[in-house]
This record gives C-alpha cells, sequence and structure tokens, in this order.
C-alpha cells in the first residue's frame, strides 16, 4: 500500500520512541505491527495495554486463540508471528496446524478451548450453545469465557490491520495449510 509505510523510530512521537526502545529490550526488536501502530500517537500505547492486561488464560492457551483466528481472518503477519511464539511456547509444528485449524486432538480441554474460538469466529459471536457448554464442561471458567473473547478481539486488531495495511512480515512466514476440517 503506497500510502502506508511502516514509520521508523525517527518518525514516530517522542512517547512512542520511548515504546520503541522497550520494545527492542524486550523482544529485540520493534515488530512491524507494533511500529505500524505508532502512526498513532495513543495507538501504540493503548494496544500494548490491553494486549499485556491479565488474563485468566496461560500464554499457551492465548496462542490457541492467536492462532485459530489469524487462520480463519487469513493475516499471514500474525499466523507468522503466533507459529514462531508458539512453538517458543512448546508446541510442536503439527500442533500448530491442528490449532490452525481450531483443533487440537492431543489435549481435550485445548480442543474445547480452539473449537470455541473456531464457533466464535465463524459464528461472529452467536456462539453455539453446545459448543460453549463443551467448553465449560472441560473445566473453563466464566472468567476464562471473557477472556477468550478478549483475546479474540486483541488478535482481530492486529489481523485487520494487517489486512488494511499490508504490513511487510517481519517473522518466518507461515505456511498455508488445507483447512479441511472435521
Amino acid at each position: 500500500m503506497s500510502k502506508f509505510n511502516v514509520p521508523t523510530r525517527n518518525e514516530v512521537s517522542e512517547n512512542n520512541q520511548g515504546i520503541f526502545d522497550n520494545l527492542e529490550k524486550a523482544v529485540g526488536f520493534v515488530p512491524n505491527i507494533y511500529a505500524t501502530m505508532a502512526a498513532s500517537e495513543n495507538g501504540l500505547k493503548n494496544f500494548l495495554e490491553f494486549a499485556n492486561a491479565e488474563s485468566s488464560l496461560k500464554t499457551k492457551e492465548q496462542e490457541v486463540v492467536n492462532l485459530t483466528i489469524s487462520e480463519y481472518n487469513q493475516c499471514q503477519y500474525c499466523l507468522s508471528a503466533h507459529t514462531a511464539i508458539a512453538g517458543m511456547n512448546g508446541y510442536t509444528p503439527e500442533q500448530i496446524v491442528e490449532l490452525r485449524k481450531g483443533e487440537a486432538s492431543f489435549d481435550s480441554r485445548l480442543n474445547a478451548l480452539a473449537r470455541l474460538t473456531r464457533n466464535i469466529a465463524e459464528s461472529k459471536g452467536a456462539t453455539n450453545p453446545e459448543i460453549v457448554d463443551n467448553f465449560f464442561s472441560h473445566g473453563w471458567t466464566k472468567e476464562n469465557l471473557i477472556d477468550v473473547f478478549n483475546q479474540v478481539g486483541e488478535i482481530t486488531i492486529t489481523n485487520y490491520l494487517y489486512k488494511t495495511i499490508q504490513v511487510p512480515v517481519d517473522f518466518p512466514s507461515a505456511k498455508a495449510i488445507d483447512l479441511v476440517t472435521a
């Protein structure tokens, strides 16, 4: 997109430069999706506060949501980033592919989470009551359900930003998968 370039540190506000510095220290670089948000004086700060808010979902559980939603939304940036992050958090390549499909045959509890997440996306939030009941029957709580929706919202923001602006992917590219699911 010719109207929107990923801003560099020198092209963002002083406040955003400080956030860039913190990201450099924590992550080792400023991911392009975050740099893009810094085109707004408050966009990056607000997003990171939302993304870093406390959650009842553990990091591995958040990655179930991130991978499932990013595949559904066909966001190459987020699929690439979260494939790398999921791998760093202990998922195998085969498990990552399953999660992208909204499944987790390797763990019934995570399968309930993945199926719920996929149904939230497919139904645009008019989630199938049987899938919600299955989620609860696997030990998930009402707090977890709310936090799933927060996670869906968080990843959807970056999915949509990527798809609108075509932010250059700065992670190893995730390969396309066959989405045929049972």
